[in-house]
């Protein structure tokens, strides 16, 4: 929900109401546990710039004129390799988004994609929408580079220019598991050969591309799909029993090595992913359920519930009764005694 908040910042400081486009979308914004099927997120994306005439989401001084998002596919579409459609991505984003200076550098075997404010987006570096237009950018640059090569482009690491916010876990599952904050810009690694990767995308496969964009980028590429869904799928069905790598493995017909591969190869790994299944199990479960803590430990496949707690203050920085408490203030608040998981 958190990319979803940062998306209507700029609608909402506009004093536009976007509960039209959320009931569209099948989005309710006070249901902050479930998560969002990433189809309804790329229609409200569509339809906020839509809506706005604007695909920078009111987020710029100016606004990105529909249009722009083509003009750039079209851009880089040319170019022989990736290296060069990067380089005419960041002229193009210079014109009609001066706020935010992109560039390529490279040294070794590492390169670098450096996204840097040419002046502050915000006065409060954690202001959402300046965490979303970062968050927004990045994604857009390496979605279209993921698609003009044809393939997956792993980030080897990504450091963000603001406060770790309180979505930030789920940047392992969209950008990298190795993420760090509160730098003074932002830094997305990744093995310098990879820009030598030729463009293979042609005028028909961008025409067909087209249509569904800019919202349809969300949907490409991402970093909680294939080996990643399916061992989540996995982890899930088997509770309360806590599978370990190698039950995973043996299950997919896989060698806990080639497993380990295959998610480091999506940007992810088992830890993070069981992790992150467990945190919205019972995130959805405080939230809509009247479950005692032990119960919903013991059925995430915690040894006991002490470790459950240290666990979620991990995640969230208070213990699962606060949360409950701050969602449902008064007694018998919760709903439903059972609902389904997200």
């Amino acid at each position: 929900m958190g990319f979803v908040t940062g998306m209507l910042a700029g609608m909402q400081r506009d004093g536009r109401d976007p509960a039209r486009l959320l009931a569209a979308a099948g989005i309710d914004l006070a249901d902050a546990a479930t998560r969002i099927p990433i189809e309804r997120y790329a229609a409200l994306y569509n339809d906020i710039t839509r809506d706005m005439g604007d695909e920078g989401f009111g987020l710029f001084a100016q606004p990105l004129r529909p249009g722009c998002f083509e003009f750039l596919c079209r851009g880089m579409l040319g170019a022989a390799t990736l290296d060069e459609a990067l380089d005419r991505a960041s002229r193009f984003l210079r014109l009609v988004l001066p706020e935010l200076a992109v560039s390529i550098q490279r040294s070794g075997e590492r390169a670098e994609l450096r996204i840097a404010e040419t002046r502050p987006l915000r006065e409060s570096r954690d202001d959402p929408a300046r965490v979303f237009a970062f968050e927004w950018l990045l994604r857009l640059i390496h979605g279209l580079a993921c698609w003009l090569v044809g393939r997956g482009l792993a980030l080897d690491s990504v450091s963000f220019p603001y406060p770790r916010p309180a979505h930030a876990d789920d940047y392992a599952l969209v950008y990298t598991e190795h993420s760090d904050f509160d730098g003074e810009v932002l830094i997305a690694r990744l093995r310098d050969n990879l820009l030598d990767l030729p463009v293979r995308r042609d005028e028909a496969a961008l025409r067909a591309f087209l249509a569904g964009a800019p919202g349809k980028i969300t949907m490409l590429y991402r970093r909680d799909r294939d080996m990643v869904l399916r061992v989540r799928d996995l982890l899930r069905d088997a509770l309360p029993a806590s599978l370990a790598l190698e039950d995973i493995a043996a299950r997919l017909h896989l060698s806990p090595r080639t497993l380990h591969r295959r998610l480091e190869d999506e940007g992810s790994s088992f830890r993070t992913i069981k992790d992150a299944m467990r945190r919205d199990i019972a995130l959805s479960r405080l939230t809509k359920t009247r479950q005692p803590i032990a119960t919903i430990a013991a059925e995430l496949g915690y040894a006991d519930t002490s470790t459950f707690y240290r666990a979620f203050v991990a995640w969230t920085g208070m213990s699962p009764e606060r949360f409950r408490r701050q969602l449902h203030p008064h007694p018998g608040a919760t709903g439903h005694e059972r609902t389904s998981d997200p």
